[in-house]
């Protein structure tokens, strides 16, 4: 049945009003950042004469920081599908006894709190020498994005017709060749999904990256925004700034993986034909 029009009117403006208060927030952080330095609470509500400044500031004083988020999430998502599709194959594939077994095991690991794991790995990575490192980020961050992306993979691969998989043994192709030619061009999808959200997790890492760092030689963004807010409180259009260039990366991954990231099982079917 369809909504009467007055009814659909009504839909559409509830949610275009909710729409704009879960916007707000975002646009009052542009707003600010385009403000002269001083308190947000001078500037207009629009930047009739936007100033840079604060821009310049962030690039100045952050600029750093951002290139080491950037380095260390690509890293943590490139980590996390390396080792998570290859165990997601086999756990989807190979008909194993404990193999429910072990995806509770991966399952459990999610509700582990992060601050246990952030302890643990301190002693860790003091024993390596992996404090203050980029490559002790990525481990610490693929503690997050493995298990995601085994559950992920494992759920779309499982839904890979074995017709497919048989012919392509027929052919000749070993399991090696199966897997890198067949099942990972299939599962896009899911490898995009999973690689997005794992660079995501990393992204937004706030606990591992407080934990293991303790000098100002490694600083993901997360933690030079929150330093960053007590030594600027005057500055507020620096520190909005910061807030607006933390946001670009992440804001332009969901844009452009959109579209795969709500594909679904279908995708591996319209692949084949």
């Amino acid at each position: 049945m369809k909504r009467p029009p007055g009814r659909r009117r009504l839909s559409t403006l509830v949610g275009i009003v909710l729409l704009a208060l879960m916007l707000f927030p975002v646009y009052w952080m542009v707003n600010a950042s385009l403000q002269p330095a001083g308190n947000t609470l001078r500037g207009g509500w629009f930047p009739l004469h936007p100033d840079l400044g604060g821009y310049a500031t962030a690039l100045r004083d952050q600029g750093r920081n951002l290139v080491t988020s950037l380095v260390v999430a690509l890293g943590s998502a490139v980590f996390s599908l390396a080792l998570a599709a290859p165990a997601a194959h086999a756990l989807a594939r190979f008909r194993l006894r404990g193999t429910n077994v072990v995806l509770l095991g991966i399952l459990t690991t999610q509700t582990v709190p992060g601050i246990v794991v952030a302890d643990a790995l301190y002693g860790a990575y003091n024993d390596l020498g992996l404090l203050n490192s980029r490559p002790g980020l990525v481990l610490a961050d693929s503690t997050v994005g493995v298990p995601f992306s085994i559950v992920v993979l494992h759920a779309f691969m499982r839904g890979i017709p074995e017709e497919i998989i048989e012919a392509a043994r027929m052919d000749g192709a070993g399991r090696l060749r199966v897997f890198r030619s067949v099942v990972l061009p299939l599962s896009r999808n899911a490898l995009i999904t999973a690689g997005v959200f794992s660079f995501l997790f990393a992204w937004s890492d706030f606990l591992f990256a407080l934990t293991l760092t303790t000098t100002d030689t490694v600083r993901p963004i997360t933690l030079g925004v929150y330093q960053y807010l007590g030594a600027h409180t005057d500055r507020w259009n620096a520190v909005m700034a910061t807030g607006v260039l933390a946001s670009v990366p992440a804001a332009l991954l969901l844009v452009v993986a959109q579209r795969h990231v709500t594909g679904d099982a279908t995708a591996a079917g319209d692949a084949v034909r």
